[in-house]
């Protein structure tokens, strides 16, 4: 089936005027379809990745129930296939620099806040449910912390620098949290869309990273990837999102550091492995 005719069943009679492959990945294959309803995303899943589709399925769905604007709205599934979605206005945050960068977070903190109000049952990798579900955060951390510090075992990561995030784990006993809620756990300026002319953020994309956890793991996330050490951006954060205990989020930013140093030795990309590994250093 050509694309053309999967826009057809997702929109009977639309007249599709352009296509374009936009990326032909290992996972999927998407591409962009220009119509006189506007534009629209075609997700093509190969078979062994159709529990990817599943996974968006149900997080868009999710999500469907606190915003409307902000994300995009699936309009037709062909199980085990592809996926018909709309496409969202705006730019990708990362391929724009706003004159401020407090007011652009102050909004992503805010589009956080309000996706860390949908509850889940347990915390764990998110599919079209909780994988491997644990009942409270500190026995899915410590579980999770055990896995990557594995996998930078196993792929020859320093093993006094494995020693010292050991004993920093342990010595957090603060990880208490109410109940785990759905954490985007991607949300960084690339998956965050941008009118440039008003500045305003205009959604978010990408969530097959999804789990249920601890939000403050999902803000941290953010911190690592995008805000780092610029007080503005920080800042803005807070401003839209509330206070953020320090002594969690830092645990978090070594978890993603390490899973981080884990996926780029896993894939060979060796570049950026003595920053990250200095950058836990400095933590730890």
């Amino acid at each position: 089936m050509d694309v053309n005719a999967m826009v057809a069943k997702a929109r009977p009679g639309i007249t599709v005027t352009n296509i374009t492959e936009r990326t032909g990945g290992q996972l999927s294959s998407v591409f962009e379809a220009s119509t006189d309803e506007g534009p629209l995303i075609v997700k093509v899943y190969k078979p062994e990745w159709a529990w990817k589709q599943a996974k968006e399925v149900h997080v868009y769905g999710l999500l469907a129930a606190e915003f409307t604007t902000e994300i995009p709205r699936i309009l037709y599934v062909e199980q085990d296939e592809f996926t018909v979605l709309t496409k969202l206005d705006g730019v990708p945050l990362s391929e724009l620099e706003p004159p401020g960068w407090r007011a652009i977070y102050q909004q992503i903190g805010a589009l956080l806040k309000r996706m860390h109000g949908i509850p889940q049952p347990a915390y764990g990798y998110l599919v079209d449910q909780i994988l491997d579900p644990l009942p409270d955060n500190e026995q899915y951390v410590r579980r999770q912390f055990a896995k990557k510090l594995n996998e930078f075992e196993q792929l020859g990561g320093d093993l006094a620098l494995h020693q010292r995030i050991t004993e920093y784990v342990q010595r957090h006993t603060d990880l208490a949290n109410d109940h785990a809620v759905l954490c985007h756990n991607d949300f960084h300026e690339g998956n965050v869309l941008v009118d440039p002319q008003t500045w305003q953020v205009t959604g978010f994309i990408d969530v097959e990273n999804a789990i249920g956890a601890d939000p403050l793991m999902d803000v941290a996330k953010t911190i690592s990837y995008s805000v780092r050490d610029n007080t503005d951006k920080l800042k803005g954060l807070e401003d839209g999102y509330g206070e953020l205990p320090k002594n969690r989020i830092e645990l978090y930013r070594v978890y993603h550091s390490l899973e981080l140093w884990d996926w780029f030795k896993s894939i060979g990309e060796d570049v950026h492995l003595e920053g990250i590994a200095a950058d836990i250093a400095g933590t730890v």
